[in-house]
């Protein structure tokens, strides 16, 4: 559920209405069928008209009917978009503590809500349901469940819904909101001048909360000259321009869902037009923040001041009612969110009075801001001592770190999303999507992350087949066939690495090729298919000898040889580890070498030559010792100690295995 709400004015009729809403028998009673469903009610009005603060008020009144917890979420984005139903789903089965399979489907998705609503007793609220189809597919089928849904309008199509439709406050209601606001006093002062207006801002509770909280910022100021500056906002075609239609439920296109009302708009514009110049910047540069939530970090990059002026012009904005607040932490800074009901006002301000080099400058600022961020969050999370990170955007600790991480991680995804949404994949929007990854990565307690890793790569493959970019399509398949492993689903994985192979030979690009083809190889090994594992990694080998790669072709010889252990060919599993000892030495990597030449001395022992094996162990402790590796030199001792046993030679073995110990002791 939202923090915090504002106050509750008025509404008492629709709220006792729709309370007794829940109880009273649907269509499927009164038909004397059992109800299959959950019980839905809608809130409709406009926006700005309380209709949210409404829905989440009835949600805690009757939260202890539900004990199973209480659930919101908005089906709109900050940019006033449908949200995707998928999207939808996997913010729902976050939000349950349940993760969801990364790369499902729709109907998967649908189902795995589903099931984790059957057992439960909650109440969820839907706000701002564009369309009945967004609404039917995060519907619970138990009838324990009772959902509350706030749109624009009616929603045709589901079944049993109770509607509530809500205009502006009575006068009653109006003074009571403003009287919250303002203080008693400057109200019982000029009732006439409160009563006038409320009448100008015809009951609508956001413009009555804007006006409001403008006189609690100017405690010098009368209601009276609220009421005469409202009265001077007169031209207001500026931000009454329509967005763009949207289809209506009954297929044509109606009034947009995010218009605003013309007192609220007024409203604004009064509260405004009264900022300084710096501050209705930043406020209109706030509607581009990812998810349209913000903290002093990226309001200090969208208008290009310190961090601690953004704080400040925040907390201003805020104190207006022009930002709604989300309480932080100690750790965790607050979070600053622009209205739904005013985002479309900015936009259209944004577009007449900021030039389009500008927008794109600031929205540059944000997402480099939030890369630095991410980067700063992976070094708190696993800190890399060759790395630094500026000291206002360190974090004082890996809790802090991992706090901000999860916090942030819908408008950090939104920022992706955003970051790629014109279909380009410059360097920025490579950064951000690779700087995220990372970052999720390198937080375990961060819960199962697989599916927003697997969001990330599907937007860049999306992006890549647009464009036509066959390079960044084999590196999103590789990305999404090794997420599709760590889940366990190796016959998916092998489908996104047949097709990675396919684009990167398109492209030219033999790294990817190389690393397909070996991804390819050990899905089959995964699949118990060492035939076909050991063929694929002969092709991934040839390719990277052709490549004069020595360090992969030491590591595909080394996986060839494990292979030919397990086959029982030791012939061939000889003949591969010395190919990796010499390309070891080769590379003048003394630590790999002496292990390479450890494994030769296991293939020796078990094809049955233990003095061949004695030797090559000897040689692999000098190496070992040469490159002053103490735990590999203690590992090579015991092997040889296993190889004096098998000689019958138990006095030299014990010899080995106590310098074994002492090596391995003191190396702890």
């Amino acid at each position: 559920m939202p923090p915090g709400l504002p106050y509750f004015a008025g509404r008492r009729r629709e709220l006792d209405g729709l309370r007794a809403d829940i109880d009273r028998p649907g269509l499927e009673a009164l038909r004397g069928r059992v109800p299959a469903g959950c019980r839905v009610l809608l809130v409709a009005g406009r926006p700005g008209s309380g209709r949210t603060t409404l829905a989440v008020r009835l949600a805690r009144e009757v939260a202890e009917r539900y004990p199973d917890g209480r659930f919101f979420l908005r089906l709109t984005d900050s940019d006033g978009e449908r949200l995707p139903d998928g999207q939808a789903a996997r913010a729902m089965l976050r939000a349950m503590g349940a993760a969801p399979e990364p790369g499902a489907g729709p109907e998967k998705l649908r189902a795995a809500l589903r099931s984790a609503f059957a057992a439960r007793r909650a109440v969820l609220v839907l706000d701002d349901v564009a369309h009945p189809e967004q609404l039917l597919a995060l519907l619970p089928d138990g009838p324990g469940n009772l959902v509350i849904a706030t749109s624009g309008g009616p929603l045709p199509g589901v079944p049993d819904v109770r509607p509530c439709t809500v205009g502006g406050l009575d006068s009653a209601a109006s003074i009571d909101l403003l009287t919250h606001l303002v203080g008693a006093i400057r109200i019982t002062n000029d009732p006439r001048a409160a009563e006038a207006l409320a009448g100008q801002c015809a009951g609508d509770p956001t413009a009555l909360r804007l006006m409001g909280a403008w006189l609690a910022a100017h405690p010098r100021l009368a209601v009276a000259d609220a009421l005469h500056r409202l009265r001077a906002v007169l031209d207001v075609t500026a931000v009454e321009r329509p967005d763009r239609p949207v289809r209506s439920a009954g297929g044509g296109t109606g009034e947009p869902r995010s218009g605003a009302s013309a007192p609220l708009a007024r409203a604004f514009m009064a509260v405004y037009e009264a900022l300084p110049q710096t501050a209705a910047r930043l406020l209109r540069l706030l509607v581009l923040a990812p998810a349209g939530l913000a903290d002093a970090q990226i309001a200090s990059a969208l208008a290009g001041c310190s961090v601690d002026a953004a704080r400040g012009a925040l907390e201003d904005l805020a104190a207006c009612g022009l930002l709604e607040r989300e309480p932080g932490t100690a750790t965790l800074p607050h979070l600053y969110r622009v209205p739904g009901c005013l985002a479309p006002l900015l936009r259209a301000l944004v577009e007449t009075r900021d030039r389009p080099a500008e927008v794109a400058l600031a929205r540059a600022r944000m997402l480099e801001r939030t890369v630095r961020l991410l980067h700063a969050c992976r070094l708190g999370l696993a800190p890399d001592q060759s790395d630094e990170v500026p000291r206002p955007l360190r974090f004082a600790s890996r809790a802090a770190a991992a706090e901000w991480l999860r916090a942030r991680l819908p408008a950090l995804l939104a920022a992706a999303r955003s970051a790629v949404a014109d279909g380009e994949l410059d360097t920025l929007a490579r950064r951000l999507v690779a700087a995220l990854v990372r970052a999720l990565a390198a937080d375990p307690e961060c819960g199962d992350t697989t599916a927003e890793r697997y969001q990330l790569h599907c937007l860049v493959l999306d992006v890549a087949e647009r464009r036509g970019l066959p390079r960044e399509r084999a590196a999103a398949l590789i990305n999404l066939g090794d997420l599709e492993a760590e889940s366990a689903r190796p016959a998916e994985a092998l489908e996104h690495y047949r097709a990675a192979l396919v684009a990167a030979r398109e492209g030219f690009d033999g790294d990817a090729e190389g690393r397909a083809l070996e991804a390819i190889a050990g899905t089959y090994l995964e699949l118990d298919d060492p035939q076909r594992a050991s063929d694929w990694f002969g092709r991934a080998l040839a390719l990277r000898q052709t490549r004069g790669e020595l360090v992969h072709e030491a590591r595909l010889r080394g996986r060839l040889g494990a292979l030919h252990i397990y086959a029982g060919r030791y012939g061939s599993a000889l003949k591969e580890w010395r190919a990796v000892v010499a390309a070891h030495r080769r590379l003048q990597d003394l630590p790999a070498q002496a292990r390479a030449l450890s494994e030769v001395a296991r293939v020796q022992e078990y094809a049955g030559h233990p003095e061949d094996s004695l030797r090559t162990c000897r040689d692999a402790l000098y190496w070992a010792r040469q490159a002053g590796e103490r735990r590999l030199e203690g590992a090579v001792l015991l092997r040889m100690a296993d190889t004096l046993d098998r000689l019958g030679d138990p006095a030299g073995a014990r010899l080995q295995r106590a310098a074994a110990d002492h090596l391995l002791q003191t190396d702890d």
